[in-house]
């Protein structure tokens, strides 16, 4: 019995140790320290709860590098959901990261500051900064990590969805900061959406629209924000997944994001399921929502971005 007690004492501690590893992973910070734009110049704390994550102390993200034999040479930058008011990042950022790599996909998980936090000046541009700068490092580094720069798109679930969304149709670049970077290209190339928070309109998600916009914005803000509006000829093609149940997002922001897609010639599908509710996962799911994943690896094959 003592034999059996150390054995698994002496197992637990590995796999202590194991799972320090793996968190101990490489994350790259976004900006320089002093360069960050937006700020001001407040050092905050992490704060994290239940692996989700409250204030970003350091905007940065983590790389899943895919293996060289399996590398497709295609990257997909996800950004974590929570209502603007948290980053989920592990069910809807890690786990998507580890999935795209078994498909022979690299990804970004990227930790972005949220509009709630006191240091920004401008709340609602520090989450646009953070993901156009993290564009442009993944382009900056591509011959690095074995990606092709034409290959890179965004990935976002509810509030992180939007976030992804609004990656495709702001034409303004925001996270110039006068370094090597600047001019860097903000497009993406591919977008995936699913149970997004696309609009922030009559469909819009009232959390997601306060905390990035306040309890009474402009009608010019609010369209600003709503990506349907925006939608351009340079806006990528989109994979989009939304359930017709869902009680959080209503599916009339996947619609009108799709109907603007088209409106401009901008190949995209969208796949409304019956059942899923505002939890599509990577598994799991039910029904005909689980095969989700498989649609959108073919649709990556048919587009050419794997």
């Amino acid at each position: 019995m003592k034999l059996l007690k150390g054995y698994q004492f002496i197992l637990t501690i590995f796999f202590l140790v194991a799972s320090n590893i793996l968190y101990a992973q490489d994350y790259i910070p976004l900006w320089e320290k002093g360069k960050m734009p937006n700020s001001r110049g407040m050092e905050l704390e992490h704060v994290e709860e239940r692996e989700r994550v409250t204030q970003v102390k350091t905007p940065g993200m983590y790389p899943f590098i895919t293996s060289k034999e399996e590398n497709k040479g295609s990257a997909v930058l996800i950004f974590p959901p929570g209502g603007y008011q948290k980053l989920t990042y592990n069910i809807a950022g890690f786990q998507l990261a580890k999935w795209f790599n078994t498909i022979g996909v690299n990804a970004f998980v990227v930790m972005y500051r949220l509009p709630t936090s006191p240091d920004l000046v401008e709340k609602q541009l520090g989450p646009v900064q953070d993901a156009q700068r993290a564009l442009k490092i993944v382009r900056s580094r591509a011959t690095e990590w074995g990606i092709d720069p034409a290959k890179i798109g965004v990935m976002g679930c509810s509030a992180g969805g939007h976030l992804a969304a609004a990656l495709c149709t702001f034409v303004d670049d925001y996270s110039n900061v006068g370094d090597s970077l600047d001019g860097g290209d903000i497009n993406p190339d591919f977008q995936i959406l699913i149970s997004a928070a696309l609009s922030f309109g009559e469909f819009g998600h009232k959390g997601s629209r306060e905390a990035m916009l306040g309890k009474s914005p402009s009608a010019e803000l609010v369209n600003e924000f709503s990506n349907e509006k925006n939608v351009h000829e340079l806006t990528p093609p989109a994979f989009i997944v939304h359930a017709s149940d869902d009680p959080v997002v209503n599916p009339m922001n996947s619609i009108l994001y799709y109907q603007a897609l088209k409106e401009q010639k901008i190949d995209a599908c969208l796949h409304i399921f019956p059942h899923g509710g505002h939890s599509i996962a990577l598994r799991n799911n039910p029904g005909s929502t689980n095969l989700w994943t498989n649609l959108c690896e073919e649709w990556l094959d048919e587009m050419g971005f794997k």
